[in-house]
């Protein structure tokens, strides 16, 4: 197996990229193309490159202000297309990138195109609950989907779910204004009926409210409904933050004190909400496996993105969500 990483991509690149892919070699069994500057990345890795990472050459770096088809178009020699054209051309098996999320998604689609019977692909973002993790399933990739793409996200879902997340028979949600079989738009009322007599596993609506509550494994949207959810998230956690840290005393005796005895929570806290700890979001649906990271991952999401990566190898992810789809024209001709 051999992962393609673009080593150019994310706000602390290349630096975090290449100690991530260093740190992640010595417990994966797994060939990593750094991609990017030769010079830069060796610089960065101050000889600490073993054999299983080798570095691959681009002289071009797509940036995040850029429309990403254009600048695929322009930039063929950009870290992100080498490291896509790796996967295209069977010289790597997935890839990895911090750069652009638009960029990393359109090289995937375009040159690689979907799996069969998967006609859209999806971003499965696993999000922190009370029972552990969830996937959020799509968070992005396509915003205008139909009642068929929601079916195929919910194979994919539940096949990320039981590979990743080691569920074995993973609870469905559908995301809608309400629990109701009745609420919600024209489509969200078809993929009800169809996702009922579909999935065994299917829970009912659910609204974004009850999301974290641990009910079900895998949430099902549309890639607008999922990046509004996705970026509500995050930006409910940073006023979470920044609420615990104004109602910290400011005397330094009674903070010493009021740390030393919440210490051990928060560390839970951040360690339940770091995106790092998952270290990124598959772009499920193409052919071949494309992990797109937070833009401002440091080493160590980084290094579980290569790790989650090769799990996902080695328990061929891809190879089940095709094996599932091909039910999937005729199980919407049962459901009609």
């Amino acid at each position: 197996m051999r992962i393609a990483v673009d080593a150019m991509g994310g706000d602390f690149a290349p630096d975090a990229v290449v100690s991530g892919c260093i740190a992640a070699a010595e417990e994966i069994d797994c060939g990593i193309a750094l991609v990017g500057d030769p010079a830069a990345i060796r610089r960065c890795a101050e000889g600490r490159l073993s054999n299983k990472i080798e570095i691959v050459e681009a002289t071009e770096v797509i940036e995040m202000t850029e429309s990403p088809v254009d600048a695929l178009r322009k930039k063929k020699n950009s870290s992100l297309a080498v490291a896509a054209a790796m996967v295209k051309d069977q010289r790597a098996d997935a890839m990895i990138s911090a750069g652009s999320t638009g960029a990393a998604t359109a090289a995937a689609h375009l040159l690689w195109k979907c799996l069969p019977n998967i006609s859209r692909p999806a971003i499965a973002t696993l999000l922190p609950s009370k029972r552990g993790r969830f996937v959020l399933i799509d968070s992005g990739a396509t915003p205008d989907a139909d009642a068929r793409n929601l079916l195929e996200f919910a194979v994919m879902g539940a096949c990320y779910a039981e590979t990743i997340l080691g569920v074995p028979r993973p609870r469905i949600g559908l995301m809608n204004i309400g629990s109701e079989e009745q609420k919600g738009t024209v489509m969200l009322k078809q993929a009800y009926k169809v996702f009922k007599a579909v999935f065994p596993e299917f829970g009912g609506n659910i609204e974004g409210k009850d999301m974290f509550n641990g009910e079900f494994d895998v949430v099902v949207c549309d890639g607008f409904v999922g990046n509004v959810a996705l970026k509500t998230t995050e930006g409910a956690g940073d006023l979470f933050w920044h609420f615990l840290k104004q109602a910290t005393p400011k005397n330094p005796v009674s903070r010493l004190i009021v740390g030393l005895l919440m210490r051990k929570g928060m560390l839970k806290v951040r360690k339940d909400t770091d995106y790092a700890e998952v270290g990124g979001a598959p772009l499920l649906g193409v052919n071949g496996l494309c992990m797109i990271c937070h833009g401002h991952s440091n080493a160590k999401a980084i290094k579980n993105a290569v790790l989650v990566t090769h799990r996902g190898l080695q328990s061929r992810l891809n190879h089940l969500i095709a094996e599932r789809a091909a039910r999937i024209p005729r199980e919407m001709d049962n459901a009609s």
